[in-house]
């Protein structure tokens, strides 16, 4: 062989060994940069997804939030909509009521022996549950029953109310729901409105990560499967819980929360998951699954907190080598015929390959760090021009999601901060700025005022003209009240229905009572609203940062009391707090615990004045009266603890504490009388707010204390004539038709008006006692009690005065025809012990 030959041979198999180890460089280094690239392109996939889970977290508790503080109201509507005892409800009326308020179902809970059971519903499955093994749920229950505060950790607690976290279903696994639990006392069973499947899982779908995870999956070549796993039951027999004879796992206990798990190869990730967790560090490994070459990477979240998880990414490890064989293949062919150009085209080739590459690598870690809509630059038309226009509309896109995420955040912000209808600052905005400006009044030494702003009369205007009407003029109030501040120490905001709220700072207690009176009288004005003018009026409580509190709890209470009170005087004014409401407030707080205490161990007595026919001077009936000694205040007038029965609504417990133990003793007496008394029991204007359910409960407890009816007398008030007057006097003439009689109490007192007399079916008129006690010796100042006792003759009505106590009253009573009086002449009130004596006596 020639040295021509050798040499060639020679040079081409240097040549051919060159391009071989170059061949071979290129082709590790080339892996080495996929690989890289690949998992880079995995840490940004994962960092997204994680992101995506920790915002539908947050989000999802915010929702849970408003859900449920929606359900509060909710329940309160429907308490407000149903009778109090769950045996008058029907599965129709919360049916229908679900379908007004726009919650899913409704199920009544109430006490059954050792258990608390769902005694109506508008979902069948809920009829008859039992709540017994439901662990923290029915401890809820029984504090809500108990009428204590709510303590355990889960769901939110407010007012009378509980709500747990979103869970499936125990009664029907099929659905997932979102329950509310109130109850105030007020009736024998816990509201329970809930939210179910679509009302609860459209944020997930529009905010949840799936959505992300399917776009990666779908735009991405090489991207398998994304999913995130609970690290906690992935692997192990699931957790499942039965209840209510149903078999279900709870939705925190579930191996997988988002994604899919096609490539299933679930000892070996189990293994990798637990790893993951473990060292806190990503795991990976490469099988073939599904017929594919994967790698399977684990990379996981949250490992130093309670609810850790890992989110896997399945990719096609074959396109990887696929590559890599190709290029090698392209490489050695053209090497063959041509070696020596082979040689210099692979060192272009070489370079042509891993500049674009680097660049690449160098973008998408730009990109991972957040630098998103960066666009590549790369003129070409192979897989790497394909990469990077992949890179390049990954970017797009995540450039577009994370605007779209900014806009959503600032929306929801926004409504978390503003009133809807009127588009001032709510509630939760208001407390911050308060604490705002507190502390920044601390610093200076400067004053804060907050005005509580009640509307007076929008309820007439609500209930005659329509909640639309109402609305706008909520907004035209709104509208004057911030025309009257000024922008840069003054925050108003709406408080909810029609009450508004204002802070004021840097201003003096003289600009500030100008202030609130220019409020009162701008809001005054009449407004014209579809060719109605209304009025309305405003009562302003003010109370003051630091003279009356430090407490921004305490200040807003007071501001309250402060408004309150300028709706005793008449309203359509300001008031300043001062610490005389506080202590009425407090007192009163402390009558109706003690109230509610008394009325529930039977400690109200019931005591007897006489009625007397004073021309035969015999009893012919008696009025019942109450009285109540505490063991803490002592004797508690019956003004002053009936008015606050009415405030509180325990005027309907007290009122049949009355009846029942009135009618009973007065049945017994009775039945060993010639001539039964007659028992006169007096009816509160705020029981007739249901004078459906009262004439029933008459009618029930006059049967019960086989009390007859002819000798049974209801007195009410004047003003009780005013109250919802449609349904009152069918109620009365219901009541009269039974055989009751009806007897207006304190005549002449009130708001007097010849036609109800007419009107209602009225028996007997009760002389207010300040008209007997003005009649003089000589009887003088008679003419109020004369013209009474006229009236009463002609409208042929029966006749009685109260409050007699000296015998010229009396005589002046009987010269004109009045026979039945009653009074501390002839009796105090009595306890039935010394009633029953004063009946032997006059017998």
């Amino acid at each position: 062989m020639s040295i021509k030959n050798k040499l060639s041979l020679i040079f081409t198999l240097l040549v051919l060994c060159i391009l071989i180890a170059n061949n071979t460089l290129h082709y590790i280094r080339s892996k080495h940069k996929l690989i890289e690239y690949n998992e880079k392109e995995a840490a940004l996939i994962t960092q997204e997804v994680s992101y995506q889970v920790e915002n539908a977290k947050k989000g999802s508790l915010y929702v849970e939030n408003i859900l449920g503080r929606e359900l509060r109201t909710a329940s309160i509507a429907i308490k407000n909509s149903l009778p109090s005892k769950h045996e008058d409800v029907t599965n129709e009326q919360l049916e229908k009521l679900a379908k007004e308020l726009m919650v899913s179902h409704i199920t009544l809970l109430a006490p059954a022996k050792d258990d608390i059971i769902g005694v109506k519903s508008s979902d069948s499955h809920e009829i008859n549950m039992s709540t017994k093994e439901w662990g923290y749920w029915y401890k809820s229950f029984q504090q809500l029953l108990s009428l204590s505060p709510v303590t355990v950790k889960e769901g939110l607690t407010l007012p009378d109310y509980w709500t747990g976290p979103i869970e499936i279903a125990s009664s029907n696994p099929n659905h997932t729901d979102k329950w509310g639990y109130y109850y105030d006392g007020s009736t024998n069973f816990i509201i329970n409105p809930y939210f179910r499947d679509n009302q609860l899982l459209e944020y997930e779908r529009l905010f949840g990560p799936s959505e992300v995870m399917n776009r990666f999956i779908n735009k991405l070549d090489g991207v398998l499967e994304l999913t995130v796993f609970n690290p906690k039951n992935f692997g192990k027999k699931n957790e499942s819980v039965e209840l209510n004879g149903n078999k279900y796992i709870r939705i925190s206990d579930q191996p997988i929360w988002y994604g899919t798990y096609k490539y299933k190869n679930q000892q070996v990730d189990a293994k990798f998951i637990q790893k993951a967790v473990s060292t806190g560090k990503t795991q990976d490994y490469i099988d073939k699954l599904n017929e594919k070459d994967v790698m399977k990477t684990f990379v996981p979240i949250n490992t130093d907190t309670e609810e850790p998880y890992v989110i896997g990414l399945t990719y096609n490890y074959g396109l990887i080598q696929e590559e890599l064989n190709h290029e090698l293949l392209m490489h050695v062919l053209l090497s063959l015929p041509f070696i020596f150009i082979v040689l210099i085209i692979s060192v272009i080739l070489s370079r042509s390959i891993t500049k674009p590459i680097g660049y690449i690598v160098e973008q998408v870690s730009e990109i991972a760090q957040g630098n998103f809509g960066k666009k590549l630059v790369v003129k070409r038309k192979d897989e790497l021009g394909y990469l990077t226009r992949n890179v390049n509309a990954l970017s797009s896109y995540l450039q577009a999601y994370v605007t779209d995420l900014k806009q959503s955040q600032e929306v929801i912000e926004y409504q978390a901060y503003h009133d809807p209808l009127t588009g001032l600052p709510n509630r939760r905005y208001f407390q911050e700025q308060l604490t705002q400006m507190v502390e920044c009044a601390k610093q200076i030494g400067g004053t804060v005022a907050v005005l509580f702003i009640d509307i007076d009369r929008f309820k007439a205007v609500n209930d005659s003209l329509g909640h639309a009407k109402g609305d706008q003029l909520i907004k035209l109030i709104s509208e004057r009240i911030k025309n009257c501040l000024s922008t840069d120490n003054s925050v108003l905001a709406r408080q909810g229905g029609d009450e508004f709220v204002i802070l004021l700072s840097e201003l003096s207690i003289g600009e500030i009572k100008d202030t609130a009176e220019r409020i009162v009288t701008v809001v005054k004005q009449p407004y014209f609203i579809d060719g109605n003018e209304i009025y309305v009026g405003a009562s302003c409580g003010v109370s003051l940062y630091p003279t009356h509190s430090e407490n921004l709890d305490d200040l807003m209470v007071y501001a309250d009391l402060a408004m309150y009170d300028a709706k005793k005087q008449g309203g359509n004014k300001c008031a300043l707090y001062n610490e005389a409401m506080n202590k009425e407030n407090k007192e009163k707080i402390r009558i109706e615990t003690r109230l509610r205490t008394a009325i529930k161990e039977e400690k109200i007595e019931v005591y007897y004045q006489p009625k007397i026919n004073a021309k035969a001077n015999v009893v012919i009936g008696v009025e019942a009266l109450l009285r109540w000694t505490d063991e803490e205040m002592g004797f508690v007038s019956p003004e002053v603890f009936i008015s606050v029965a009415e405030d509180t609504g325990l005027i309907h417990p007290l009122w049949e504490l009355a009846m029942k133990q009135a009618c009973s003793q007065v049945s017994k007496w009775n039945e060993h009388r010639k001539n039964p008394l007659n028992l006169a029991v007096n009816f509160s204007a705020k029981q007739f707010q249901d004078p459906v359910y009262l004439v029933k409960r008459v009618k029930e407890i006059l049967d019960v204390c086989e009390f007859n009816p002819d000798y049974f007398e209801i007195e009410i008030t004047e003003s009780t004539l005013f109250f919802n007057s449609e349904e009152t006097i069918r109620a009365l003439k219901d009541l009269e038709e039974y055989g009751i009689s009806i007897s207006i109490d304190d005549f002449g007192k009130g708001y007097s008006s010849l036609s109800y007399l007419k009107t209602f079916p009225v028996n007997c008129l009760k002389i207010d006692r300040s008209f007997i006690q003005d009649i003089r010796e000589d009887y003088s100042n008679t003419e109020i009690a004369e013209a009474i006792i006229n009236l009463a003759r002609s409208l042929r009505l029966q006749v009685i005065a109260e409050g007699v106590e000296q015998e010229h009253q009396k005589e002046f009573l009987l010269n004109n025809d009045c026979y039945y009086m009653q009074g501390y002449l002839f009796s105090k009130p009595l306890d039935k012990q010394e009633f029953e004596q004063f009946l032997i006596r006059n017998q």
